[in-house]
């Protein structure tokens, strides 16, 4: 790790945590109703749940609860999937885009309901401005809020006691949406205009590139044959600015975050990278305040932030070393005036080697496919770092609520193991973890490693599968090892390199995403019902604190074990593999 990636890492967690604590505030007020930072928009609440006819003061149970959420994701896929079908007849459709195909509808449509936005399109040719807006924009709102709407269930659950209820989905929804979401999502949207994002709704241009008057011949420049460039036009910044603070990513165009249109400046960089992590951090604080003790959501903050840190050093050291294949002798591959040095194959010349390591680390930490450079190019073990960040369950900060619910269930694991060691009943923040705890634990963290590791397995077996590896050997296994560990993980990035956008892979990444969220959510809804019914336990003597050092060092322990446990085999054929070749 060289000067300039850990002055880059040091001053983002600075600004990160600073603004952390007031965000967290701000949402706990904002979540529980009733704070004068939120007065501006009662009157808007109050409309939305008259139209919809919802009672706010009506909770629901976590079966209720659970039932709400599946039901309102399964209409967000009809919905998604009819208007991509049907876009050739609607208008906002300046580049005369035709029906997107039944089986990338139905990937699309599950990957932005479930806050995956795994995409095996161009975004810019094949979606049309009105799918952009009104089914994946919309969407990138509602299922981060559907992730903050479970996680404040679960957080109810561990605040409350002998309730029967953990709390009202359609005002969680509404609530997460009009003060959370919105707000900041405007104020991002500006800030990255102000850059010079794109956010227009003008038609596609055709331009000559600087080398066609010289390139090409006058007849093809006349019939626009060769020398011509389509540049795409749209709301990108309004798309980029959710996309990023909902963890969804995605892109508008296909190059992402790399595409200066989307992330022209070294400030944009630095806002999109804040903005990916500002809201999973802020939660923190909002658990601490609602449990009874901040320093609660303190511990759980200090154990991803150390993960994080060590995750994305380990990726800056290896992308600051030389391609294997161009560090042959007589080339030199040192840093100088003309050359950056290390790794540049698939990197933005603006960013550099330190800030697209930097923003592969915070991406696949969060459950956010925005990227800035190409991790297909990354070396063999730069690459490492980011797959096995999705892989621990993304819950290194991990997705808006989804990360923090996840890191809970591995809180309730690590106390549970140190109760074993002493020989008492482990107990979370006064309630005690007994059996129906631990198999909702236990399918919240087994659930993602078996859907990657079988859909893997069918991959690489089958010839569909196969077909689709444009790079044979380690590299390739890898590719499909992290589309299968994206999709599940509901990350949503790709090493790239794999030709996924066919009808076996849309379809076997479709599922993988729906049950990788899913069968998440039902399990932890199911764990903070039970909490929610038991008593509060005073602390004792032998109560384990869960605020200090100790805690954050074994919390951390029970997050790289299973890591390790569970995916090492897998990783060991591939980065590691390719690694270790000569």
């Amino acid at each position: 790790m060289d000067g300039q990636f850990a002055g880059l890492l040091a001053l983002y967690l600075a600004i990160l945590l600073a603004i952390a604590p007031l965000l967290g505030c701000y949402i706990r007020l904002a979540m529980q109703g009733g704070s004068r930072a939120t007065a501006w928009g009662r009157p808007i609440e109050r409309g939305i749940y008259r139209l919809a006819g919802v009672e706010p003061a009506a909770e629901m149970g976590w079966k209720q609860y659970a039932w709400a959420v599946l039901l309102f994701n399964v209409l967000g896929v009809l919905a998604v999937y009819a208007l991509q079908r049907a876009q050739g007849a609607l208008p906002l459709n300046p580049a005369g885009l035709g029906p997107v195909a039944p089986d990338s509808a139905f990937n699309t449509a599950i990957s932005f309901v479930t806050n995956t936005n795994w995409q095996g399109y161009a975004g810019e040719s094949t979606m049309s401005l009105l799918t952009q807006m009104l089914a994946l924009t919309v969407q990138n709102f509602v299922s981060a809020a559907t992730g903050i709407a479970v996680l404040f269930a679960l957080i109810r659950g561990l605040a409350r006691h002998g309730s029967a209820t953990v709390g009202n989905f359609w005002v969680d929804m509404v609530r997460s949406t009009l003060y959370v979401l919105l707000p900041l999502a405007f104020v991002l949207a500006l800030a990255l205009v102000s850059q010079g994002v794109v956010q227009n709704f003008d038609a596609y241009r055709d331009v000559a590139t600087l080398d066609s008057a010289t390139a090409q011949p006058a007849a093809a420049q006349q019939s626009g044959a060769g020398g011509v460039q389509r540049i795409a036009m749209g709301p990108v910044a309004s798309q980029e600015a959710i996309k990023l603070l909902g963890t969804n990513g995605g892109g508008f165009f296909n190059a992402n975050s790399a595409h200066p249109y989307e992330n022209p400046t070294a400030l944009s960089n630095l806002l999109e990278m804040l903005a990916i992590f500002a809201i999973p951090a802020a939660l923190c604080f909002s658990f601490g305040e609602m449990v009874g003790g901040r320093r609660q959501g303190v511990a759980i903050l200090a154990a991803m932030t150390l993960l994080f840190a060590l995750f994305a050093a380990t990726a800056a050291y290896f992308e600051h070393q030389p391609n294997p294949m161009v560090a042959q002798p007589g080339v030199d591959t040192a840093a100088s005036a003309l050359a950056p040095g290390g790794n540049m194959e698939g990197k933005e010349t603006r960013f550099g080697v330190a800030a697209t390591a930097l923003f592969a680390a915070i991406t696949t930490a969060a459950s956010c496919g925005a990227v800035n450079g190409m991790h297909d190019s990354f070396n063999a073990m730069g690459g490492f770092a980011p797959l096995l960040l999705m892989q621990l369950g993304e819950v290194v900060f991990g997705g808006v609520g989804s990360g923090l619910y996840g890191m809970l269930a591995f809180a309730m694991l690590a106390v549970f193991i140190a109760g074993l060691m002493i020989g008492r009943t482990p107990e979370y923040l006064g309630k005690k973890i007994e059996a129906h705890e631990m198999k909702m634990v236990s399918i919240v963290i087994l659930a993602t490693p078996l859907l990657v590791l079988l859909g893997t397995a069918l991959a690489v077996s089958a010839p569909a599968g196969q077909a689709g590896v444009l790079n044979p050997g380690a590299h390739g296994y890898s590719e499909i090892l992290y589309a299968l560990s994206s999709a599940a993980n509901n990350n949503g990035s790709a090493f790239a390199g794999l030709s996924a956008n066919t009808p076996f892979y849309n379809v076997l990444t479709g599922l993988a995403m729906w049950f990788g969220r899913f069968w998440v959510i039902v399990a932890i809804l199911s764990l903070a019902g039970s909490l929610a019914a038991k008593r509060r336990l005073p602390a004792g003597p032998g109560s384990m604190p869960t605020n200090g050092p100790l805690f954050v060092a074994l919390l951390m322990g029970a997050v790289l074990l299973v890591g390790a446990l569970t995916y090492v085999p897998a990783l060991a054929l591939g980065p590691v593999a390719e690694h270790l070749q000569p």
